[in-house]
């Protein structure tokens, strides 16, 4: 028998990656649904362009 080891709490672990790509998901509507309703990009709606 090998020994369990436990899963690592920080770092790249299934848990952590499965979280990002959903909160880049939400970022990525939002900032779509911001610029349709606005009609400027985020770069104009911060005055950079």
């Amino acid at each position: 028998m090998q020994p369990q080891n436990p899963e690592p709490k920080i770092g790249f672990t299934r848990f952590a990656e499965l979280w990002n790509g959903r909160l880049a998901m939400v970022g990525f509507l939002t900032a779509v649904a911001v610029e349709m309703a606005t009609g400027q990009g985020i770069l104009g709606q911060l005055g950079i362009m």
